[in-house]
């Protein structure tokens, strides 16, 4: 968190721009850097506002809240770790940030339960547990996605990962060591 006070990381747009949010200091917690969020963001501009957005692997909670700091309808935050879901339901309730919901659950038990179709979703899962296919094929094969959804996904920069052949790539850049990009959902063929 070079730059930055430890354990604190800021929403960059819409209403809730400049909120501070709580890190809770937890190994393998890694929020995504602000230049990467600012530019996600501009990408999302022309779909954020009213979409239902999933953010899996929650962390933080920083592109979800970002996400609803610009107008989502609504974010469903799924958190395996107890302390950082209680962590982002703290952050939600002090910016009083309407929309929002925290399950805390593992992501590939949380796809297991009755889909709700989401038209956005944040895919950065924990780099060391490599849950980027397993996760995307639940996504996809699921009832998780609209039919037009978009998919972001924060990854290592050389991960090489084999996502669902219907994800189309619209953009993607690099921040070091971290790849991330943004995905359209086609029709499968």
């Amino acid at each position: 968190m070079t730059g930055r006070a430890p354990g604190r990381i800021r929403i960059i747009g819409g209403q809730l721009r400049n909120s501070r949010l709580d890190v809770p200091d937890l190994p393998g917690l890694r929020p995504t850097a602000e230049r990467v969020r600012e530019t996600l963001f501009n990408w999302l501009a022309p779909v954020i506002s009213g979409a239902r957005c999933l953010d899996l692997c929650a962390g933080t909670g920083a592109l979800g809240i970002e996400a609803l700091s610009r107008g989502a309808a609504g974010v469903q935050f799924v958190e395996r770790d107890a302390r950082a879901a209680q962590a982002l339901r703290d952050n939600l309730a002090r910016l009083k940030a309407q929309g929002g919901q925290v399950t805390t659950a593992d992501a590939m038990a949380y796809l297991q339960g009755a889909p709700q179709p989401f038209g956005l979703v944040f895919l950065d899962p924990p780099f060391a547990q490599n849950l980027w296919q397993p996760l995307s094929q639940r996504l996809e094969q699921g009832g998780w996605l609209t039919p037009a959804a978009c998919v972001y996904v924060e990854s290592p920069r050389q991960a090489g990962l084999a996502l669902p052949s219907t994800w189309m790539l619209h953009r993607e850049g690099t921040a070091g060591e971290v790849g991330y990009a943004l995905y359209r959902r086609a029709a499968a063929t």
